[in-house]
């Protein structure tokens, strides 16, 4: 328990750690221990920690190892990264690096010149690499790095347009070796299945269906959840039709770990405004009993009260809480939480989701308010965390909506949309906390400020660390929502939050820089100026 080994800590996604040292009598008197700068760039970066020695990837693949106690960096590995890579990607997210993973002695990475590689733990020597893609022929941007299920290197991507459907691709790597297992296309090629909900648009013109945030692993069902984004463009009409699913975009998938088969899918929304849902599924045993005076949508089969495996939380930036079978995809409830206005009713019973008509663009020019933005979400790539003490999902989500337009000529031409975002009407406040309970369903409480909030962990002691775009980074109650303690970090929190402990010594650490879904969060909060610095801070509580 005392280690943080891969991005949210477990494989179910949780980012809870049983650590209790620090707790809700005594956060207030967490000070600061080290802090450390780190490279330049876009930084989302997660700290794993390993018998007292923290491996940090940084933006532009960088990764340090850093002692855990005194914040020295003990190696570091900078990847030659080709000149050109911009001219091919997505240019604004080739910076970011999320996270690594550990198998053995190994940290394994994805890179963004679309290799997988393994680095030496202890000497940060390089041990192997692996090329997925060219490139310079199937772009695809790595922000996020992979899990290890069963000794499989699990990761997913991004897909520029250019890089056609082959650049769109989950793939499973030997752990221990670099050799390529399987690779799982998330665009259905003609006579397979799926196929048939392109509308006849051809193969080579179905883009960027990516799956670019990290997937969760169920060992006893060897199934691996991961969750899929827009198509470009995003508006159907322009690609196919608004009648087509265009599998298998905003869905989650669960895939065979041994093999990469769709074991089965769910679609979360016919997306025409880059809603994507590519975030953490968390992996829960618990009680499913909805109540209907809190859910707006109910399973009219489900028996209340019985124990269930679900994958649950809030896959997508919609911000709507989704709880299905993990083993078989049946829809079990679902429910918003912040202001949404494109889905307009979900069938319990089968879970088929009806988008709002006034939302879906028919023709260029048209322009409609929506309700999440994109960008910012809703949610966005900033996880939430589980706590197996209270029951209770904890999401960072935001209030904000945007006017949005259908154009090919202006705006963002990745997905043919323009917009200007706005908070949504009827608050003042952008970010929020929300603790809502996997049994019922219910929002059992809520923290609402005025900047967009990041990612949390969950702890043993009965706390919630989070932080905002503001700079704030502070500890909530895990039952009530209180703030117990805060701290101003000078610069927007982008990093995901952990906590470790050595020699007996609880750690928390966090991150600060720039990120994309911050910056536009900021754009609504003007009188707030946060620096752009990104630092490494660790904290604890006085040794005695």
């Amino acid at each position: 328990p005392d280690d943080w080994l891969m991005w949210r800590r477990t494989l179910d996604s949780w980012g809870y750690s049983p650590l209790d040292q620090i707790d809700r009598d005594n956060v207030d008197d967490l000070q600061m221990v080290w802090t450390r700068a780190l490279g330049p760039g876009l930084q989302q970066g997660t700290p794993l920690v390993y018998h007292g020695v923290m491996y940090m990837p940084n933006p532009r693949d960088v990764i340090q190892a850093i002692d855990v106690v005194t914040g020295d960096l003990i190696w570091e590995y900078r990847r030659d990264r080709p000149d050109d890579l911009a001219d091919y990607m997505i240019g604004s997210l080739i910076d970011t690096n999320r996270n690594l993973a550990i198998h053995g002695n190994l940290i394994i990475d994805t890179s963004a010149d679309e290799y997988v590689f393994a680095l030496d733990a202890t000497t940060g020597e390089l041990v192997w690499e692996t090329q997925i893609l060219d490139y310079k022929v199937h772009p695809a941007n790595q922000t996020s790095g992979p899990i290890i299920a069963n000794g499989k290197v699990i990761s997913g991507r991004s897909c520029a347009p250019k890089g056609g459907p082959n650049a769109c691709v989950i793939v499973a790597h030997d752990a221990a070796t670099g050799e390529e297992l399987w690779r799982r296309r998330l665009i259905p090629a003609p006579g397979e299945p799926g196929d048939e909900t392109w509308g006849g648009v051809p193969f080579e013109d179905r883009k960027h269906v990516g799956a670019w945030m990290v997937p969760s692993y169920d060992p006893d069902l060897n199934l691996v959840y991961i969750g899929t984004s827009v198509t470009s463009p995003a508006p159907k009409f322009l690609i196919g039709g608004i009648e087509n699913k265009h599998l298998y975009h905003n869905s989650t998938l669960a895939l065979d770990a041994d093999t990469g088969e769709i074991v089965w899918y769910y679609q979360h929304l016919n997306d025409h405004w880059d809603l994507d849902h590519p975030f953490e599924r968390l992996l829960v045993d618990t009680v499913v009993a909805p109540d209907p005076t809190k859910v707006s949508w109910i399973n009219p089969r489900l028996r209340a009260g019985e124990m269930r495996k679900v994958v649950t939380g809030i896959p997508g930036k919609t911000g709507v809480v989704y709880t299905l079978d993990r083993a078989t995809g049946e829809f079990l409830w679902a429910t918003p939480t912040v202001a949404q206005n494109v889905i307009s009713n979900i069938d319990g019973a089968t879970g088929a989701v009806t988008e709002n008509a006034e939302l879906v663009f028919t023709r260029e020019g048209a322009e409609v308010l929506v309700c999440p933005t994109f960008v910012t979400g809703g949610k966005d790539w900033e996880a939430g965390a589980y706590s197996p003490l209270t029951n209770l999902m904890y999401y960072p989500l935001r209030n904000a909506c945007a006017r949005m337009l259908a154009t090919t000529t202006g705006g963002l031409t990745l997905y043919a949309l323009a917009k200007r975002d706005q908070i949504a009407p009827g608050t003042d406040q952008v970010g929020t906390v929300q603790a809502i309970s996997a049994e019922t369903g219910e929002i059992v409480w809520k923290f609402e400020q005025r900047a967009g909030t990041t990612s949390l962990v969950a702890t043993g002691g009965g706390l919630v660390f989070g932080g905002d775009g503001n700079g704030r980074f502070r500890a909530l109650d895990h039952e009530t929502g209180a703030v117990l303690w805060e701290i101003n970090l000078g610069s927007s929190v982008t990093g995901f939050p952990i906590t470790y402990a050595v020699d007996g010594r609880q750690y928390v650490a966090v991150s600060t820089g720039t990120s994309l879904s911050s910056r536009d969060n900021m754009r609504l909060t003007p009188e707030l100026r946060p620096s752009m610095g990104n630092n490494l801070f660790v904290f604890a509580l006085p040794n005695r």
